[in-house]
C-alpha cells in the first residue's frame, strides 16, 4: 500500500466520522468482512470474498451537454446507447442494495442533472439512510433548483471547474461556459445559508491538463471568493499517453503519467495485482447493468444484469469470482485495469 500523507489521513477519519450516522450493525459487520476477505485473498492471491458491497455508482444518465476531448459520453463514442435511469427501478434496486450500501454516488457517465428525476433519486437514497455524492458540469443549476437540491439532502456535490477563464476552461470542456458555473455555485452557497444546512458538501474539482494548469492556483482563489468548502486537483486520465498527448501536463506533478527511460510515458503508479475496489463497491448503468468499476466506461465487463436477477446472485457470480481471480494474478492483462492507478487501497 502507498503511504497516506498526514492531511489525506486527516480526510479520510474525516469522512468515516461523517458517515457514522449512515452505520447499523449489520453494515458494519458487512464492511468488516470485506476488509478481511480483501486482505486474505491479497495475500493469499486467492479468490475470497465475503459481504456485499457498502459503495455504489448508480448512473442517471448517458447524456451530456459538454464534448470533452476523453470522456466517451461527450464524444458521443458509446457502443452501449444513451438513456435515462427510470425511476421506479431505480427504487427497486435501491432497495436490495441498502441492506449494506451505505454510501452511493449518482454519477458514472453523462450529466446527472439531465435526468430529470435526480433529485427523487437522491430523496430515495435518504430515505434509505445512505450518504449520497453526485458529480456536475453545473449547467443546470441557478437559483431556480438550488434550493430544491439543498433540501434533496444530497451530502456532496462536485463541481466541474476545468479553468476559471473562458478561453481556458472551454478548451477542455468544449461548449461549456465557465460564467454558468460561478452562478450555479453562488446559487448554492446562498441556497445552503438560507435554508441553514451543511450540505450539500461543495467540491470544486479540478482536472488538471496542460491547457489549464497555469490557472490551478486560480481555482483555490475562486473557490475561497464563492465560498466553496473544498478544492480537489484530479490528474486526467489519457487514453493515448505512450508518446505523449497534448493534454498531458509539462508540470508531472499534475500528471498521471511519467516519462521512463525509453523516452516513452508510463503510469506513475501502476497498480498490483489486487483492487480493494473489486471487494468495497460496484457500478450500476442507467439500463441495469453491473460493471466492476468506473473504469469500464462502455460496460464492456458487464457482470450482469439487474433486469435479470438479483444484485446479490450478480456480486458472488462466477462472472465477478473469475473477473476477481484475474485481479489477484494479472491486473495488468485486464483492458479496463492497464491504465489505472486507484483502488488499491482500503478507502473510497
Amino acid at each position: 500500500m502507498s503511504t497516506l500523507s498526514l492531511p489525506s489521513l486527516l480526510k479520510m477519519i474525516e469522512k468515516a466520522i461523517s458517515w457514522l450516522k449512515y452505520l447499523s450493525l449489520r453494515r458494519v459487520l458487512n464492511v468488516l468482512a470485506l476488509v478481511v476477505s480483501y486482505y486474505i485473498a491479497r495475500l493469499m492471491k486467492k479468490n475470497l470474498h465475503l459481504g456485499l458491497p457498502f459503495h455504489v455508482s448508480m448512473e442517471p444518465t448517458t447524456a451530456c451537454n459538454l464534448g470533452c476531448p476523453e470522456c466517451p459520453s461527450g464524444l458521443k463514442k458509446f457502443s452501449r446507447p444513451t438513456g435515462r435511469m427510470d425511476i421506479n427501478q431505480h427504487e427497486r434496486w435501491l432497495k436490495e442494495l441498502s441492506k449494506t450500501v451505505f454510501y452511493i454516488t449518482y454519477y458514472f457517465q453523462g450529466e446527472p442533472f439531465l435526468n430529470p428525476q435526480l433529485l427523487d433519486m437522491i430523496k430515495a437514497a435518504k430515505r434509505y439512510r445512505m450518504y449520497t455524492a453526485t458529480s456536475t458540469n453545473a449547467h443546470f443549476i441557478d437559483q431556480n433548483n438550488a434550493e430544491k437540491i439543498v433540501e434533496s439532502g444530497l451530502d456532496q456535490l462536485i463541481i466541474s471547474v476545468d479553468g476559471v477563464s473562458q478561453e481556458v476552461y472551454e478548451q477542455y470542456r468544449v461548449h461549456g461556459t465557465i460564467n454558468k458555473v460561478w452562478i450555479a455555485t453562488a446559487a448554492l452557497v446562498e441556497a445552503k445559508k438560507k435554508l441553514k444546512s451543511k450540505t450539500p458538501q461543495l467540491i470544486f474539482q479540478c482536472l488538471a491538463v496542460k491547457p489549464n494548469e497555469h490557472e490551478i492556483s486560480s481555482v483555490f482563489e475562486k473557490a475561497k471568493e464563492l465560498g466553496v468548502d473544498e478544492v480537489r486537483i484530479k490528474s486526467a486520465q489519457l487514453y493515448d499517453y505512450q508518446f505523449g498527448n497534448p493534454l498531458m501536463p509539462d508540470n508531472e506533478h499534475y500528471s498521471r503519467y511519467k516519462k521512463n527511460r525509453k523516452g516513452t510515458y508510463e503510469l506513475k503508479h501502476p497498480g498490483g495485482n489486487h483492487c480493494w475496489r473489486m471487494w468495497s463497491g460496484s457500478v450500476v448503468t442507467w439500463d441495469g447493468k453491473v460493471v466492476p468499476c468506473c473504469f469500464d466506461k462502455d460496460a464492456m465487463h458487464s457482470m450482469g444484469e439487474l433486469s435479470i436477477e438479483s444484485f446479490g446472485t450478480i456480486w458472488h457470480s462466477d462472472n465477478y469470482k473469475a473477473f476477481r481471480k484475474n485481479i489477484l494474478s494479472n491486473r495488468q492483462g485486464i483492458d479496463i485495469c492497464q491504465n489505472c492507478s486507484e483502488g488499491s487501497n482500503v478507502w473510497l
